[in-house]
């Protein structure tokens, strides 16, 4: 049973939050690339590199104590955050050790422990693992409010949608904050409710009080603008983020996703740029060289491409499993078939509407309309605002000749978010004009 609506009305937020897991903002439409590592509220280091030295007097006092199983289970937790702020996955094997460091000591009951390994499992995309490791710190406390939101984040991985929508009810009775509202706020969002969205993550915005957590929520509401198609109203919202946390790097890339698409072109490069340096996420990446394509700049594109590409073994070295970021850039940019191949692996191990977009489009680029069809039919079934999803669907049923279904879906996309991509809007309108 649904009840997010009523507990977003009637329950009192609280400030405070932990680095707990993966929030996946990044919908076809949204960027291009899925970000299930992108930031969720948590803990930052921030310029001062507070979160380096956290780790470094933990260090320090595990060699004086090494028997100390709950310091072990904080210092894998901050070998994950910090593989998130910097986008440097050789973090995650120390992660690893520690965890399992601080389960040898004590094996029973610890839930920071295997919470923390469940956090670690979303963030390598391996998210049965990680729903499994969130269950059974449940089990072992009910009441460890963490567990539930790594539950939260692996289930909606999984395509798992009932259980995300019980696993973040069981968060806000625990625990009414940031870290639940906006993932309630996502959960909203999936299922088209985007006004209930916006309205938890007012919510959570009115109780947060850290500047981190505020840009946070500053910056999944500038989201929330800019999928809407309200593009200035969402640059105003991610340059709010900046001011209240100048260091947050998914605002400074949602600054220039803005001005992308309000064609403020030296902006937008030097934004994603500065971005980039920061925090080289393969979804910057990708995006900036398709604006690079957009503005008829191959070699810069290429260029982008290839770090991407780096970028991607490398995190595969440190235990991610990405089939999806490279199956998304192989349907565009390389080699469609291979980007079937790699979708179909990712659909074998999670079946959510992210996934099943990709499978489609992937399909459409090699000519398997028929197939492609049902998946890109299942994307939307929860009814989540896409522009991206709408024009793929749009694109496969103009390919099976459904001209009338076609037109429909293109003129959702554009409706919806008239500069959703630098690269397939403007196609979207070139097919409209086509089939007239």
């Amino acid at each position: 049973m649904r009840r997010l609506p009523l507990l977003l009305t009637t329950i009192a937020l609280c400030g405070g939050l932990a680095a707990i897991g993966a929030l996946d903002r990044t919908g076809p439409g949204v960027h291009r690339l899925s970000a299930d590592t992108a930031p969720p509220p948590g803990s930052r280091s921030g310029p001062d590199g507070s979160l380096t030295r956290t780790i470094t007097a933990d260090q320090e006092r595990l060699r004086q104590v090494p028997e100390d199983a709950a310091l072990w289970a904080r210092l894998g937790a901050e070998y994950v955050e910090q593989a998130r702020l910097t986008a440097d996955p050789s973090y995650y094997p120390k992660a690893d050790e520690a965890l399992h460091r601080s389960l040898a000591l004590a094996p029973r009951a610890n839930a920071d422990a295997l919470t923390g390994l469940g956090a670690l499992a979303n963030a390598r995309h391996l998210f049965d693992q990680a729903r499994d490791f969130a269950e059974q710190a449940v089990a072992a406390s009910p009441a460890h409010w963490p567990a539930y939101a790594v539950l939260t984040d692996a289930r909606t991985q999984l395509g798992d949608d009932a259980g995300a929508t019980e696993a973040v009810q069981q968060l806000l009775d625990r625990r009414p904050g940031t870290a639940s509202f906006t993932r309630a706020a996502y959960d909203l969002e999936q299922h088209g409710r985007t006004d209930d969205a916006r309205a938890a993550l007012r919510q959570a915005l009115d109780g947060a009080y850290d500047p981190a957590d505020k840009a946070f929520c500053q910056y999944q509401i500038a989201e929330l603008d800019r999928n809407s198609g309200r593009t200035q109203d969402a640059l105003t919202g991610y340059q709010q983020a900046l001011r209240t946390d100048p260091g947050y790097t998914p605002a400074l890339a949602g600054r220039a996703r803005a001005e992308a698409a309000l064609g403020r072109s030296d902006d937008a490069v030097r934004d994603y740029t500065t971005a980039i340096a920061r925090v080289p996420l393969p979804q910057y990446l990708l995006e900036l060289g398709e604006f690079h394509e957009s503005l008829g700049h191959p070699e810069q594109a290429r260029d982008q491409y290839r770090l991407l590409t780096a970028e991607q073994q490398l995190a595969a070295a440190n235990g991610v499993v990405d089939d999806l970021t490279l199956g998304q850039y192989q349907a565009d940019h390389g080699n469609p078939a291979e980007a079937v191949r790699l979708l179909r692996a990712e659909w074998a191990r999670r079946q959510n509407a992210l996934v099943a977009d990709a499978l489609a489009w992937a399909l459409h680029r090699t000519g398997a309309d028929s197939e492609a069809l049902a998946l890109a039919r299942q994307a939307q079934a929860h009814g989540w605002h896409n522009a991206l999803f709408r024009y793929h669907l749009g694109e496969i049923e103009r390919a099976l000749g459904h001209t009338d279904d076609a037109r429909t879906h293109l003129t959702e996309a554009l409706t919806t978010d008239p500069a959703f991509n630098p690269l397939q809007a403007p196609l979207a309108r070139a097919t409209l004009t086509a089939i007239g």
